[in-house]
């Protein structure tokens, strides 16, 4: 009896340390699957606190909030299921897919900076800032991009894994990823608060430090607004050039490769930084490329045939409000006819009705 019970917790003991092997598995690999998607954290971070800026102070945080449960949604309820069915079944689909969200981001960087230079929505995006549906809407929609780019640089990291630790470690960097994004996110846009706070100290430094964090948090978000168009260039640049690599045309992305590694060597001890400029600044201008051709696309088609629908509408609501003018002016005129009549006609029976004269000297 004491030996069977020796031999059970033997067993015990050596699942357990089978389970803590496997659990510092995963462990490990989520940290080296999301430090290889740290750069596209870093652009996710950058390009959400400029969809609230206009708000109200009191409605920063719940919108962040609600931008970090649509990004978990992506997550879980997108990005993952397809991700993982694909990688086990169609993997080839991956990378097309991918660079689909790389134009997508590019078209968005694009118009950001066409509306900047135009200024032709000016007040179209005043009023988008106000509406909280349509901002929480666009903010996700650009995570879903970003999120599925984390993903899947994830999953290459833990392609030789079976499935059900592919899923177990993705599912750990998803929430890791979207905790440090959006905290990182909230700790932004309520920096002026704590600055205000600060400012109430008694202490002089802590009040001037307060004092001069408020005045500086306008233009750190004027500047993550920049730093993020920039970013969506840039990683869809990137996805775009990668992916037709990946796909068999190397022709462009060699080109970069190439100067990159042609600054890397020039620059000696700082070659790693230069380099990795490079390599963004060319991806950046492919991005812009791409993205300013989806944006005349656009504009020479959807638009143009929203602007003629507009107009047609607009002319046939200026006819429908010329016709019921003429209609009612000619109603006017006949109810005016009509009453002219009906009052000439009882003095004309009166005229008819009424003695001759007589002329002074006549008789009758």
């Amino acid at each position: 009896m004491s030996a069977g019970l020796a031999a059970l917790l033997d067993d015990i003991a050596v699942l357990a340390r089978a389970a803590a092997a496997s659990v510092d598995d995963v462990g490990v690999a989520a940290a080296k699957a999301g430090a290889k998607a740290a750069g596209v954290v870093i652009d996710d971070a950058a390009v959400t606190p400029q969809y609230v800026r206009g708000l109200a102070a009191e409605r920063e945080i719940p919108i962040v909030k609600r931008i970090a449960l649509g990004s978990l949604r992506n997550k879980f309820l997108i990005i993952l299921p397809v991700i993982l069915v694909l990688s086990q079944f169609l993997p080839v689909l991956l990378t097309p897919l991918l660079m689909i969200g790389g134009a997508y981001l590019c078209y968005e960087g694009a118009e950001k900076i066409w509306e900047r230079i135009a200024h032709s929505d000016h007040g179209a995006g005043e009023e988008e800032r106000t509406d909280e549906k349509t901002l929480v809407a666009g903010a996700i929609r650009t995570d879903l991009i970003l999120s599925a780019e984390i993903m899947v640089i994830s999953l290459n990291e833990v392609a030789s894994e079976t499935f059900w630790s592919r899923l177990i470690i993705l599912s750990i960097v998803a929430v890791i990823m979207t905790v440090l994004v959006y905290g990182a996110v909230g700790l932004i846009v309520k920096m002026d608060d704590v600055g205000l706070r600060l400012a109430e100290k008694p202490g002089k430094g802590v009040a001037k430090f307060g004092r001069g964090l408020v005045k500086a948090m306008p233009k750190v978000l004027t500047g993550l607004s920049v730093i993020g168009t920039a970013a969506m260039l840039w990683v869809g640049g990137h996805i775009l050039l990668v992916g037709a690599d990946e796909l068999g045309w190397h022709g462009p992305y060699s080109i970069v490769h190439d100067m990159e590694d042609a600054v890397h060597g020039a620059t000696g001890a700082l070659g790693g930084v230069f380099g990795w400029f490079t390599n963004t600044l060319a991806s950046a201008i492919v991005g812009l490329a791409i993205g300013a051709l989806i944006v005349a696309f656009m504009a020479l088609t959807f638009h143009r045939k929203s602007h003629g629908k507009t107009e047609a509408d607009g002319k046939s609501e200026a006819h429908g409000k010329t016709e019921a003018l003429g209609e009612t002016e000619a109603q006017g005129k006949a109810e005016a006819h009509s009453e002219t009549g009906k009052t000439t006609e009882p003095v004309q029976q009166a005229d008819a009705g009424s003695p001759p004269s007589v002329e002074p000297g006549q008789t009758k």
